[in-house]
């Protein structure tokens, strides 16, 4: 236990541990929080950096990886550590936030680029930070013209839903787009607490997704994420991507195949209104960005028609354009 907590911070809040019902063995909320001996299991594939932050950082603080678009890494801790983290050796307990300097060059990285269209607020978890500091963020951000959407990346709402307070709300009530995605991988999740949270934030105009992450004994498989993304859906939060999971240090046993993904995502396909289904989201290593990773169901015939498959599997043909 003590080489895991070496490399990697855990926090349970007292919201996360009344959903938890069984041993870390059986139980999916557990298994998202709770070291396991897996993790010592370090394989060359595995990378401190999995994605690429650091490739596409301009200044401390900014990823630009797409043209219209960066994250702002505004926090460097989280209200819990979950263990397939991405991130998992670059947050928490040691690490350095971010000094008023830093905030105001990265603010000025974003102001003197004027294709950034959307900041995307990570860390770290944003909705740590206080309101008065989100507030002071988030105002300099509005105040720039061309950022016409602020998104939020945050498992407050569903791990500590009790800091979603009014005085929250009122910080990001705002006239530009205010998107919030809520990092969920269970329905078991969803308690009345997380419920009161999230018509907190819609209430003050937020428009709420949520993220998941496709993990190995914890929701791989159609019934798991369709409860999961009905009930999201239910509560006006729309499905927005169902990530694979990164190649982070220890990780690989949350990891299955990408080839079951796109099974479980075609039984989804049958099953869900497309308001209910998300993408599923491959984010290359070393910072090439994310694909979709979406089944085919067309096979092209001789250059002159089509043989599509439905959601039940059956094949049908489809003419050429002329």
């Amino acid at each position: 236990m003590s080489k895991l907590l070496q490399s990697h911070a855990v926090r349970l809040t007292e919201a996360v541990k009344k959903t938890i019902k069984g041993p870390v063995s059986s139980d999916p909320v557990a298994k998202q929080y709770i070291p396991q001996d897996e993790e010592l299991h370090i394989l060359p594939v595995e990378r401190r950096d999995p994605i690429g932050d650091d490739t596409h950082t301009p200044v401390k603080g900014i990823v630009h990886r797409y043209p219209d678009r960066v994250l702002f890494k505004v926090a460097n801790v989280c209200a819990v550590y979950c263990r397939y983290c991405f991130r998992k050796e670059m947050i928490g307990p040691g690490t350095k936030t971010l000094s008023q300097n830093e905030i105001e060059t990265a603010l000025g990285y974003i102001r003197s680029h004027s294709d950034i269209w959307e900041v995307i607020l990570t860390g770290g978890d944003p909705l740590i930070l206080s309101p008065r500091q989100l507030s002071a963020i988030i105002d300099n951000l509005c105040a720039i013209e061309h950022v016409q959407v602020v998104r939020i990346h945050t498992r407050v709402p569903i791990a500590d839903p009790e800091r979603v307070t009014e005085e929250l709300c009122k910080t990001l009530t705002r006239d530009k787009a205010v998107y919030v995605a809520l990092h969920i991988n269970h329905a078991q999740e969803i308690t009345p607490e997380v419920k009161t949270a999230l018509k907190r934030l819609q209430k003050a105009g937020c428009i709420l997704l949520s993220q998941s992450v496709l993990l190995q004994g914890v929701n791989d498989n159609a019934n798991t994420l369709e409860d999961l993304f009905r009930k999201l859906t239910a509560l006006g939060v729309k499905p927005y991507y169902l990530h694979h999971p990164d190649l982070a240090p220890g990780t690989s046993h949350f990891r299955g195949s990408i080839k079951k993904g796109q099974r479980i995502m075609k039984e989804l396909l049958g099953r869900l209104s497309g308001i209910a289904q998300p993408a599923y989201m491959l984010d290359i290593p070393d910072g090439y960005g994310k694909v979709p990773l979406t089944p085919c169901y067309l096979n092209e015939i001789d250059g002159e028609a089509y043989i599509v498959e439905d959601y039940q599997g059956c094949q049908h043909h489809y003419p050429p354009k002329d």
